[in-house]
């Protein structure tokens, strides 16, 4: 088994490796010595641009009808200058369709069995509710997208008497739920059927053009032909530039069709070193796997929690305890675009109900000020920046390779320094920056860091240090 310490070596050579494979490499003939300079220059994968203002953003998802006891458009609104506050890019708005009645999950129903593409759930408010909380968000300098089901719809969704041939059918000539989970609610599209296709492209191209929405989350991308995706974005593009969230890890949407995609890798790693004592091995391995095989002008969102992780899809939910600021601080400085999830900033201790009424109890919590001192950051210095915008991970040698991640981001003359001790023992680390020597400023106190080349920090459990300098 590879040691820690070996890992990070080996991650520091790869890293190398990776940012220089931007340069025309020459393949030299070994019997006539002559050179071929295009044989193995690599070309760029992603292929689709960002919208321009995503290029540092930060998104925030909205849980409508577990945000306010009103659960509505207008009730949320009134949150609007808080989260423009805090740093907040782009919201991000569970679903908003018609519920289907159908085999109902629970009292309100499974926000993830549409009964009706074209419509607004009358529990959150009108169409002109929602034309006019998007014109609030532009307005503030924000975006929304909006979660959209398209693998899968209610069971008294029209479409299911309509055109019973766009469904996938079982052995018996039933309905076929999602594969995989019990959803008696749910019926399961067959994207192999032209018909299907051409509907939910109309549909998705319809909010854009009629309600001025900035794109979209979409549920279990991966269960429909990429072809979909790559055909549906050249749509929306034309209407205006969208920005879209794929639910799953798949390098392969990139290329032209989704701007981001989650990164439930890192979520894992943190989660085991925080709660299972694991150390970072898995976090620098995840580090270098990213860099060495995701693409360069890709986004990954990072989170520490989401909807995702509630009971209702068969994953335990967990707090990362201690551990949550040092997480958090790592969400918001690795290469990616941080989330919040509705409550997070208030510090709220339990999982948000799915099927019932479990409104978020509002308080002032330190949790606020940490995303808002982290999304400033991001916003001002050009080495967090998303994708290419940003700067390239470099780790950071340190004598403590089982307790501590330690790296560096530069770009455009702008550098951040990250120490996180992701573990519950407090020690010293000493650090090899001789790449990084120079003076920052401490993100989260008021003092200048000089590093020398040789620098040791002492690191409180789950302690972090962020450092910053422009300029350079």
């Amino acid at each position: 088994m590879m040691t820690a310490s070996r890992l990070i070596i080996a991650c520091l050579l790869l890293l190398g490796t990776v940012t220089g494979c931007g340069k025309a490499e020459k393949k030299t003939d070994q019997t006539t010595g002559s050179a071929d300079t295009l044989a193995y220059k690599p070309d760029s994968y992603v292929e689709l641009k960002h919208p321009d203002w995503s290029k540092n953003a930060t998104i925030y998802e909205v849980n409508l009808r577990q945000y306010t006891p009103e659960g509505t458009f207008n009730a949320f609104a009134t949150h609007l200058p808080r989260l423009k506050a805090m740093g907040v890019d782009i919201i991000w708005l569970m679903p908003i369709h018609p519920i289907g009645l159908k085999n109902r999950k629970g009292t309100l129903g499974n926000p993830y069995a549409v009964k009706d593409y074209y419509g607004i759930n009358p529990e959150l408010g009108t169409i002109a509710d929602f034309k006019a909380l998007v014109a609030t968000i532009h307005r503030m300098g924000m975006h929304v997208i909006l979660d959209w089901v398209t693998n899968q719809s209610a069971r008294d969704n029209s479409l299911v008497n309509d055109h019973p041939d766009w469904y996938t059918q079982t052995p018996a000539g039933t309905l076929q739920p999602t594969p995989g989970y019990d959803r008696t609610d749910i019926a399961y599209f067959d994207y192999s059927k032209p018909g299907i296709r051409e509907y939910m492209a109309k549909a998705l191209t319809h909010w854009v053009r009629e309600t001025d929405i900035d794109g979209y989350r979409c549920e279990v991308p991966e269960s429909i032909p990429v072809d979909f995706w790559e055909n549906t974005r050249k749509e929306l593009d034309m209407i205006k530039p969208v920005f879209m969230l794929a639910e799953r890890e798949s390098r392969n949407l990139h290329k032209r069709a989704f701007d981001m995609t989650y990164s439930s890798s890192l979520y894992d790693q943190m989660h085991k070193a925080a709660t299972e004592t694991k150390g970072v091995d898995g976090l620098v391995t995840y580090m270098a796997n990213e860099a060495s095989t995701f693409p360069r002008n890709g986004y990954r969102m990072l989170f520490t929690d989401n909807q995702d992780k509630n009971t209702w899809i068969g994953a335990p939910y967990s707090q990362f305890g201690k551990a949550l600021d040092a997480c958090v601080v790592l969400t918001a400085t690795a290469n990616g675009m941080p989330l919040v999830y509705s409550g997070q900033e208030a510090g709220n201790p339990k999982q948000l109900e799915v099927f019932e009424k479990d409104v978020i109890d509002w308080k002032k919590h330190p949790n606020a000020d940490l995303f808002k001192k982290l999304f400033a950051l991001k916003h001002a210095n050009h080495a967090l920046w998303n994708g290419a915008e940003g700067g390239e991970l470099v780790p950071i040698v340190n004598d403590k390779p089982d307790q501590i991640i330690a790296f560096s981001r530069e770009k455009a003359g702008d550098r951040v320094v990250v120490i996180v001790n992701m573990s519950d023992k407090k020690t010293i680390v000493a650090l090899q920056t001789q790449k990084q020597a120079g003076t920052y400023q401490n993100v989260f106190k008021p003092t200048k860091n000089v590093l020398t080349g040789k620098d040791r920090f002492a690191m409180a459990p789950w302690g972090y240090t962020v450092m910053a300098a422009t300029g350079l």
